[in-house]
C-alpha cells in the first residue's frame, strides 16, 4: 500500500475553526435554553431522562461532520510509484589487458594481475547500462569476450584472466589496441571507449601503436591508456624454476610513457600512470566520471483517492444530527 499524501493540505488550517465553534455552540445553547425560577427542585430530582442528558452532545455530530469535511477537502490519497529507466545514448567500452609475464610484479598487492581484476570488476559493476567487452595480449591479442550488456558474463571473464602460455610473452600494445578497435568499429553506441593498460614497452606483434591508434581515431573511438607499475624497481619474474615455479628478483620498471600518451592524445583520451592499488582504484573512478551514460528515468504515478469515505462520513453525521433534533429531541427543549 502507498504512503498516504494529500493534494490540498493548506485546507488544514480550517481546523482553527473548530475551537470557534465549540464557543459559539455553547454560547448559542445557553442564550437559546429557557430557563424557570424555583424555590426548590426536589420535587424534580431524578426526573431528568438520559435522553434529555444526552441531547447536548448533539453538538459533536456537528463537529466531527465538519472536522470530515476539512479532511476531505484536503484531499487525503495514497500513491504507489514505479520506475522505469531506459539507456537513451549508451556507451560501448573494450577493456584491453596486458596479460604478460611482467603483470606478476608485485609493487601491486598481491600482483599486478589480481589488483587490476579487482578494480576492473568493480569498474563493470558501476557500468549497468553500458555494453561491455575485454581483449588480452602479451605478443599476441585475443577477445576474450566481445562487448556485451550480460555484465555475469564479464565478471567470470575477468575473474578468469591468468598469466599462461596461450599467448607468447612479450608486450605488443599495438596488437591489444587494434583487437580492441575490431570489436568496437562497428558498434552503433553514441560513444566507443578503450581502456588500454600495460606495463611495458611495445617490443612484440606485427601492427605498430601508432597505426592501431590512427585506425582507432577513424573509428571515432576513445583510448583511455593506463601505464601500471611503480616508479622505479619492482619485485618482477625473470625466469621459470625447475619446479615451474616463477623466479623473482628486483628489476627496473619500464613503461613507454610517451607512446601511451601519444595513443590518448590522438584520440581525444586521457593517459594515467597507477603506481599503486589506490591510484588504479582511482584511476578507473575517474574514467566512470569521464565516461557518463545518458539515461532517461519514467516515474508512474497511480493514485487511489481517499476523501470519498470522509463526505460519506460526514454526510452521516450531519443527517443523524438533524434526524434525532426534528424526531427523537423535537419535544426536549
Amino acid at each position: 500500500m502507498g504512503k498516504i499524501t494529500f493534494l490540498n493540505p493548506e485546507f488544514f488550517w480550517l481546523f482553527l475553526l473548530i475551537p470557534l465553534a465549540i464557543i459559539w455552540l455553547v454560547y448559542k445553547r445557553n442564550h437559546q435554553s429557557a430557563t424557570l425560577k424555583m424555590s426548590s427542585i426536589e420535587g424534580f430530582k431524578g426526573s431528568t431522562s438520559f435522553l434529555a442528558r444526552m441531547k447536548p452532545f448533539l453538538s459533536v455530530f456537528r463537529l466531527l461532520a465538519l472536522s470530515s469535511l476539512i479532511v476531505a477537502m484536503a484531499r487525503p490519497r495514497t500513491v504507489d510509484i514505479s520506475n522505469k529507466t531506459k539507456t537513451t545514448k549508451g556507451i560501448d567500452i573494450v577493456m584491453a589487458v596486458d596479460v604478460s609475464g611482467s603483470m606478476l610484479a608485485k609493487d601491486l598487492k598481491p600482483n599486478r594481475m589480481e589488483a587490476l581484476k579487482r578494480v576492473a570488476a568493480d569498474f563493470v559493476e558501476e557500468r549497468p547500462n553500458d555494453r561491455i567487452g575485454l581483449v588480452v595480449y602479451a605478443s599476441e591479442a585475443y577477445t576474450k569476450t566481445p562487448v556485451t550488456s550480460d555484465k555475469a558474463v564479464i565478471q567470470e571473464a575477468i575473474k578468469s584472466i591468468k598469466y599462461d602460455n596461450v599467448l607468447q610473452d612479450g608486450t605488443g600494445i599495438g596488437m591489444g589496441l587494434a583487437t580492441a578497435v575490431n570489436r568496437l568499429k562497428d558498434s552503433k553506441a553514441k560513444s566507443k571507449v578503450i581502456i588500454l593498460l600495460t606495463d611495458g614497452v611495445n617490443n612484440a606483434g606485427f601492427i605498430e601503436p601508432e597505426t592501431a591508434s590512427d585506425i582507432a581515431k577513424q573509428y571515432g573511438i576513445k583510448v583511455y591508456t593506463i601505464g601500471l607499475g611503480t616508479n622505479g624497481m619492482a619485485l618482477s619474474p625473470y625466469a621459470i624454476a625447475p619446479n615451474g615455479e616463477l623466479m623473482f628478483q628486483m628489476m627496473k620498471v619500464e613503461i613507454d610513457e610517451q607512446l601511451m600518451k601519444s595513443i590518448a592524445k590522438k584520440t581525444d583520451g586521457k593517459y594515467f600512470r597507477a603506481t599503486s592499488n589506490s591510484k588504479l582504484a582511482a584511476i578507473y573512478g575517474e574514467i566512470n566520471k569521464l565516461e557518463t551514460t545518458e539515461i532517461e528515468e519514467l516515474k508512474f504515478y497511480d493514485y487511489d483517492e481517499k476523501y470519498r469515505a470522509f463526505v460519506w462520513l460526514a454526510g452521516f453525521l450531519l443527517l443523524a444530527e438533524i434526524g434525532l433534533r426534528n424526531t427523537v429531541y423535537r419535544s426536549f427543549i
